[in-house]
């Protein structure tokens, strides 16, 4: 459960937190379209070092560290299910250009992990909904948003939490094979979903208390503005995408294999 820590919000005073959301979302996009062009390993590695000094400067190591442990089981099992597709594809043959690739796909995935986990790592949910406010979307959507990304780390650790209390009453859940271990999930999922309806109802009658929706001219007590730093990110982010572009338009990207030839 330690992959939803990324998208816990720290309140943490750092020059990234103090970026504008709707920014540091375009950011992310710019990141997440680049990913896809690509499929060489040299541009992913280069996409995933170039967030460290965000992940620096924002002081959110740790928890992003914890983000990056999480999707480990994830980007394992996206690594091994391509190796052996290029396995098969070679003929039963361990292959450099089947290693890469397998590798280039596995981080592609966590370039897109990575960039979302800083994003939710810095950004406050409401500040996040209040972007999206400000951009015309509908309250309503906004809300649902919003609540989703609240809720989610607190049913993460709700399930680690109940995880942990089955576990001392002997609940072994690896142990067994594959079905095995999906049937001794059930004593999980149960109190999980009764948990999570619970809380649906109690959050449905604190907006019913509240008069939630009765006005339809919603004001906020603060308003985001873009400063001078925003426009520093915004710049960054189209030069990074229109340099990708040009790269993978006009330029050649080699193969890790390819320089370590010609290296020998």
């Amino acid at each position: 459960m330690s992959v939803f820590d990324g998208l816990r919000f720290r309140r943490v005073h750092s020059p990234i937190h103090d970026l504008d959301p709707r920014i540091k979302f375009i950011y992310v996009c710019v990141i997440f379209a680049v990913a896809l062009i690509f499929w060489e390993l040299i541009p992913l590695l280069v996409l995933f070092f170039m967030q460290i000094p965000f992940i620096l400067v924002a002081r959110v190591k740790h928890e992003w560290l914890r983000s990056m442990k999480g999707a480990a089981f994830l980007a394992g099992i996206i690594f091994f299910t391509n190796f052996i597709v290029y396995f098969i594809g070679a003929g039963y043959v361990v292959t450099a250009e089947g290693l890469e690739s397998a590798v280039a796909i596995t981080f592609r995935f966590v370039v897109l992990v990575e960039s979302f986990s800083v994003f939710f790592l810095t950004t406050s949910p409401d500040h996040l909904g209040l972007a999206l406010e400000q951009t015309r979307i509908p309250y309503e959507f906004c809300f649902a948003f919003t609540t989703a990304v609240r809720f989610v780390p607190v049913l993460a650790e709700e399930a680690q939490t109940i995880m942990d209390a089955q576990k001392a009453r002997g609940l072994e859940l690896e142990k067994g094979n594959f079905l095995k271990r999906i049937k001794n999930y059930i004593p999980i999922l149960i109190p999980l979903i009764v948990s999570a309806i619970r809380r649906s109802l109690e959050l449905a009658e604190a907006m019913e208390s509240r008069a939630w929706g009765a006005t339809k001219n919603r004001t906020n007590l603060y308003v985001l503005k873009i400063r001078k730093e925003d426009y520093v990110l915004a710049v960054i982010s189209v030069f990074i995408l229109a340099f990708a572009i040009y790269t993978r338009l006009f330029l050649g990207i080699p193969s890790i294999h390819e320089l370590l030839k010609i290296g020998f």
